[in-house]
């Protein structure tokens, strides 16, 4: 997020070109990606962001659950920044989508609700099969304001009964920049030491710092909190990660928190996603620039070739050390990836995803917009309102059947390898997941028909992406699998065809 004055214009900038204001990681990692074992392999996590306590709640219970999905990222809860007059990074919108990103106090009055209601909604997710990771802001404080969401009163470097100056980066004695900020984001010490758009940066090599930070990140796990995605984890660096990750417990189901740490690419080696792959996971931040140019490319219409994904995850971080992800709230904004108005390209993308296997996927939703400093829908005060996803404010991406039947074949299929890849060198291509189940999947803008290898047994099978399997009966179109394991498909435009192996009726 942006700082004081004159600073804070660049907020809505620094998101519009990628740097930090948000991310995931593993501040005590573990080596396996969250969720219980299944069938297959259960890991799929939405990413409901800035959706209130009771509305995730009655998701996990009404959706998330039913629909297989293992985890659910919500927004940064700790109370934050509320201003209190325009400018300062917006000129329009009073209550902007980032100022969750600027934490005043440790304490969970925040825009989604109250403590009461956060605990209570990490309950009825836990108790949904749903366990919950939260989006923690570790790195700095604020670039503006005074007063926050709780009616804390703050000022940049005093944060009473918590923080005062000498906890925080300075000018002159720890940052090198002549501003006092990130002038230089391949500069090891300014990107560490140096303010990220003028929001308070902490010292996170001081035992002090580390102390209230494990203190607000352990009572999230002692709610029952399952894990963290690190916001601007790159300006926090890997040896403070590492030294606060020791300090973290368990979680109530035994486990070491999942962490994924938001890293953008382009810098160079101890900068780079892979440098910090030793100190937890890191977001795919990479991975969904790939996505969206196979997709959608970069001349006007034009649609990428699918072809290419044959080897996707090649160049980037371990699979098992990324969260991945066709956009998230900063990549839907600022061009690097695909959003909710690309409609059934980003679906496909999102389908995709969910079938191939590389990295632990993740399926954003949040609201609409049109500016990208814009607010979700909120009272008055900044309070956000009920999700409804009937409403056209509200963008529920998750809970799409194309997207939920790729979440039951994702967790059927396990870590099958792809096999059986076919492609027609442009933007039809399918595959299998070893003998578990096949995909098609169609990114042109009229149908197509082939007869594909699908490496399953000779059967009757429920496509997935328009129906389901309940008492032996499917509710969508059917795929006939000869004795030799081809079937001859259709797949619409911008369409899909998906079944496993447990759809056969």
């Amino acid at each position: 997020m942006s700082a004081r004055s004159s600073s804070l214009a660049a907020i809505a900038v620094f998101a519009a070109i990628g740097l930090p204001l948000g991310g995931i990681a593993a501040l005590q990692h573990s080596d396996t990606a969250p969720g219980q074992a299944g069938p297959g392999r259960t890991d799929v996590m939405a990413n409901l962001f800035e959706w209130n306590w009771a509305s995730v709640a009655s998701e996990c219970t009404d959706v998330l659950g039913p629909a297989g999905y293992a985890g659910v990222q919500v927004s940064q809860p700790a109370d934050s920044l509320r201003r209190t007059e325009l400018g300062n990074g917006s000129d329009t919108v009073l209550h902007p989508w980032w100022e969750i990103y600027q934490p005043v106090s440790y304490e969970l009055t925040s825009r989604m609700g109250s403590e009461a209601q956060f605990r209570a909604m990490v309950k009825t997710c836990r108790k949904a099969g749903v366990k919950v990771y939260v989006d923690a802001v570790v790195n700095h404080m604020t670039g503006q304001g005074s007063v926050s969401y709780g009616g804390t009163k703050y000022s940049h470097f005093a944060y009473a009964g918590l923080y005062d100056a000498s906890d925080f980066h300075q000018k002159g004695t720890d940052c090198p920049s002549s501003t006092g900020g990130i002038e230089d984001f391949n500069n090891l010490q300014q990107v560490r030491k140096c303010e990220l758009v003028g929001l308070a940066d902490l010292r996170t090599d001081k035992p002090k710092v580390r102390n209230e930070l494990a203190a607000y990140l352990n009572r999230l796990i002692g709610y029952g909190v399952s894990g963290f995605r690190v916001d601007a984890a790159k300006h926090v660096g890997q040896d403070d990660l590492i030294a606060l990750q020791k300090k973290l417990n368990r979680t109530l189901d035994g486990d070491k928190p999942y962490v994924a740490l938001e890293v953008f690419g382009g810098g160079p080696g101890t900068l780079s996603p892979e440098a910090f792959t030793g100190a937890g996971a890191v977001l795919g931040l990479d991975a969904d620039i790939q996505l969206k140019n196979a997709f959608k490319s970069y001349p006007a219409d034009a649609t990428g070739s699918l072809a290419t994904l044959r080897d996707f995850g090649a160049g980037l971080p371990a699979s098992g050390r990324t969260l991945t992800f066709v956009q998230n709230h900063d990549t839907e904004r600022n061009g690097d990836s695909l959003n909710y108005k690309d409609g059934a390209t980003n679906l496909l993308a999102q389908q995709f995803l969910l079938a191939y296997g590389y990295g632990t996927p993740q399926v954003y939703s949040s609201f609409a917009w049109e500016a990208t400093d814009a607010s979700p829908p909120s009272s008055a005060d900044g309070i956000i309102t009920d999700t409804d996803c009937a409403s056209p404010a509200w963008v529920c991406v998750h809970a799409e059947k194309a997207v939920t039947g790729l979440v039951s074949f994702h967790n059927h299929v396990g870590r099958a390898p792809v096999t059986h890849w076919w492609d027609n060198g442009g933007n039809l291509i399918a595959f299998s997941r070893g003998k578990a189940g096949w995909v098609a999947l169609n990114n042109d803008k009229v149908p197509h028909t082939e007869t594909f290898g699908t490496g399953l047994a000779a059967g009757t099978y429920c496509d997935v992406t328009r129906g389901s399997v309940t008492q032996g009966r499917c509710s969508g179109p059917t795929v006939t699998v000869d004795a030799r394991g081809q079937a001859r498909v259709t797949v619409a435009a911008k369409g899909a065809v998906a079944f496993t192996k447990a759809d056969r009726v």
